[in-house]
C-alpha cells in the first residue's frame, strides 16, 4: 500500500508531497491541472520508463519516492537480495538526470530499472492509457484465472512438480548421452588406477632409492674410506683414540700438583668418548657394506618403473600417488553413475505423474472459472456502460508441458455487438480498456476472509472516459467495492464517482514567480463539497451544484 508519494522536479510539480490511505484515494481538478502527473509519477515507481523530457525545465534531475507499506510474511522472501524493509515499510526511488539517463533505488540501494519493475508487481497494478501491457500478459492473465478459481496453491505445486521432472529429465538425459564415453573413460581410469596400485609407491621411496644405488656403485671406495677412518680412530697404535688416552692420564697425573688441570681433563674428556663411539659405528658400517649386484639391480628396476609412471602421472612421486587417489575417486564416482541414473528414472517418473495429475486438476478447475468470470465480467461492464461487451476466457491445451501446467490462457473480448472476439490489447479505446480492468479486478479481489493485512495498490486512469450518469455512479461503486480489499488511487472527472471517495485530492495549477507549478491538497468536509460542485456547475459553483454535491455525498455514504 502507497503511503506516501513525493516528486520533485517532474514536469510541472516542483515539489510535492502527499500521503494515500488504504481505500479509495480520489484525485480531481480541472482539465489540464496535471492530475495524470501523479499516476505517471507512480507509473516511474512501478519500473516505468523514464524520459528527460519529465526533467522540469531548468532542473539539474527530477526524484520520484514512494513509501510503500508491505506484508514481510507474504513478500520479505521476494524482495531482491540486500534490500531491506524498515518498520514494515519500504522506500521506492526513481531519479532522472537531465541528460535522460535514470535510476532505480529500492530500499536506498540501487536496483536495475527491470529488476524494479518485475518487483513492483507485487506492489500494484496501474491501469491507464498507456499502462495496460501487464493486462496483456498471459501470464497475468492465467495468474488472475487461478487466483479466482482457488487454485494458487495447485498451480503452484504443479510448478514445484515440472521444475524437479524438468531437472531430472536433464540430468538423465545427460548421462545417458555420456553412457559410451564413460565406459571408455572407466577403462581408462581402471587402468590408469591398477598401474599406480600395483607400484605400491611410499611417499620419499624415490630419494631413498637413489641413496641406496649410490652406496651399492660406490661400495669398494665406501669401505676403503670408512676402514681407514676406523684404523685413524682407534685401530693403529698412534689412533686418535690412544693418542687421546695417554693426554688424559698425563694430565690427570700433573692435576695433583694444579687443580686447574682437572677442568681441562674434564673438557677433553667427552672428546674421548665421541671418538670410540665413532669408532664403533664406523665398525658397524664397515660389517655391513658388502657388494650386491641383485640388489642394485633391483633398485635400478624399481627406480626405471618410478620414473616411467612420474612421465605419465606427475613430476614428483608425492604428484603421482595424487593422482592416483584422484583417479580412484573418479572411478568410484563413476562406477556409482549406474546407481544415479536409476534413481533419476524413479524421480522422473514420480514427478510426471504428480504434474499431470495437477495439471488435469488446473485445467478442469481454469475451465470452470473461465466461464464463471467471463459471465461475472459482462455483468461488471454492464454496469460500466458496456452492456453490449461479450466477454470468452479461452483455456487451450497445450502438447507442450510448461510449469504454468499445460494450458495457454488468454482473455478475449468484443466491447460492441457484433463484433469479432479480440484479445484485450486490441481494444482501441484506452477508456474501455480501464473499465475492463476495473471490472477484472472486481471480480477477482479477494473476499473479506481472503484479504492481506497490507492490500496492494490498484491505480486507474480514464476509468470514467466515456461514461455519465447511472454509469457513472457504478463505476464509482465498482471502485468502492475494490477499495474494500485494496487501495484504490483513481483519477476522475465525475462527481458522481468522486462521491465514493474515502480520501479526496484537489489537484491544481497556478503561476507562482513566472512559473507554472502544480499543488495537490486533501479535501475534507466543505472543502470537499464545493470540489464536487466545481465538478458538477464549473468554475463558478452555485448554490444549486453546491446542493447537489452535498447530495452526492449523502447518497455515496449511505450506500
Amino acid at each position: 500500500m502507497l503511503v506516501e508519494l513525493t516528486v520533485e522536479n517532474y514536469a510541472v510539480v516542483e515539489n510535492v508531497r502527499v500521503r494515500f490511505h488504504q481505500g479509495l484515494n480520489l484525485l480531481t481538478g480541472e482539465t489540464g491541472s496535471g492530475k495524470s502527473i501523479v499516476v505517471d509519477a507512480l507509473a516511474l515507481l512501478f519500473g516505468g520508463r523514464a524520459s528527460a523530457e519529465m526533467v522540469r525545465s531548468g532542473a539539474q534531475r527530477a526524484r520520484v519516492a514512494g513509501i510503500f507499506e508491505i506484508d514481510a510474511q507474504s513478500l520479505g522472501d521476494e524482495l531482491p537480495e540486500g534490500i531491506e524493509t524498515e518498520d514494515g515499510e519500504l522506500i521506492v526511488e526513481r531519479e532522472i538526470l537531465a541528460n535522460g539517463k535514470s535510476r532505480a533505488y529500492l530500499g536506498g540501494r540501487p536496483v536495475t530499472a527491470a529488476i524494479l519493475r518485475d518487483f513492483a508487481r507485487r506492489l500494484g497494478d496501474i491501469h491507464g492509457q498507456h499502462d495496460q501491457q501487464q493486462l496483456f500478459s498471459p501470464s497475468v492473465q492465467r495468474e488472475m484465472l487461478d487466483s479466482f478459481a482457488g487454485a494458487e496453491d495447485l498451480a503452484v505445486e504443479t510448478a514445484l512438480h515440472f521444475s524437479r521432472w524438468r531437472a531430472s529429465s536433464l540430468e538423465l538425459v545427460e548421462l545417458e548421452r555420456n553412457a559410451q564415453e564413460k565406459l571408455r573413460q572407466i577403462d581408462l581410469l581402471a587402468f590408469q588406477k591398477g598401474e599406480i596400485e600395483v607400484a605400491g609407491l611410499k611417499s620419499g621411496e624415490d630419494a631413498d632409492l637413489e641413496n641406496q644405488r649410490r652406496v651399492l656403485h660406490n661400495v669398494v671406495r665406501l669401505e676403503e674410506t670408512a676402514s681407514a677412518a676406523y684404523s685413524a680412530l682407534h685401530e693403529s697404535p698412534e689412533s686418535v683414540s690412544s693418542a687421546l688416552r695417554q693426554i688424559l692420564k698425563r694430565l690427570e697425573d700433573a692435576a695433583r700438583f694444579d687443580e686447574n688441570l682437572k677442568e681441562i681433563a674434564a673438557t677433553l674428556s667427552p672428546a674421548l668418548i665421541a671418538v670410540d663411539e665413532s669408532a664403533h659405528s664406523l665398525r658397524h658400517y664397515i660389517g655391513k657394506l658388502e657388494a650386491d649386484p641383485a640388489r642394485l639391480d633391483e633398485i635400478e628396476t624399481r627406480m626405471a618403473m618410478i620414473e616411467k609412471l612420474k612421465r605419465k602421472y606427475g613430476a614428483t612421486l608425492d604428484h603421482v600417488i595424487t593422482f592416483g587417489e584422484q583417479v580412484r575417486r573418479e572411478l568410484a564416482a563413476i562406477e556409482t553413475s549406474s546407481d544415479r541414473q536409476t534413481k533419476l528414472a524413479a524421480e522422473v517418473k514420480l514427478h510426471a505423474s504428480a504434474f499431470e495429475k495437477n495439471s488435469r486438476k488446473l485445467s478442469e478447475a481454469r475451465k470452470t472459472a473461465a466461464q464463471k468470470l467471463a459471465r461475472k465480467v459482462e455483468t461488471e461492464l454492464g454496469a460500466l456502460a458496456m452492456d453490449k461487451t461479450r466477454v470468452v476466457i479461452r483455456v487451450v491445451a497445450s502438447a507442450e508441458w510448461a510449469a504454468s501446467g499445460v494450458d495457454s490462457v488468454e482473455f478475449l473480448i468484443a466491447p460492441n455487438l457484433g463484433e469479432e472476439l479480440k484479445p484485450l490489447e486490441k481494444i482501441a479505446s484506452g477508456g474501455e480498456l480501464s473499465r475492463v480492468a476495473l471490472a477484472l479486478k472486481t471480480c477477482t479481489a479477494p473476499q473479506k476472509s481472503e484479504r492481506k493485512a497490507v492490500p496492494r495498490t490498484f491505480v486507474f486512469d480514464e476509468v470514467d472516459a466515456g461514461v455519465g450518469g447511472a454509469a457513472a455512479e457504478s463505476v464509482g461503486r465498482r471502485l468502492k467495492k475494490l477499495a474494500a480489499s485494496a487501495q484504490v488511487l483513481c483519477v476522475t472527472h465525475l462527481p458522481q464517482i468522486a462521491g465514493f471517495a474515502d480520501h479526496h485530492y484537489y489537484v491544481e495549477k497556478h503561476s507562482e514567480r513566472g512559473r507554472t507549478v502544480a499543488t495537490i491538497e486533501e479535501l475534507e468536509g466543505p472543502a470537499r463539497a464545493k470540489e464536487i460542485g466545481r465538478m458538477l456547475s464549473g468554475e463558478r459553483v452555485t448554490p444549486e451544484a453546491l446542493k447537489h454535491a452535498e447530495q452526492i455525498l449523502k447518497l455515496a455514504n449511505k450506500s
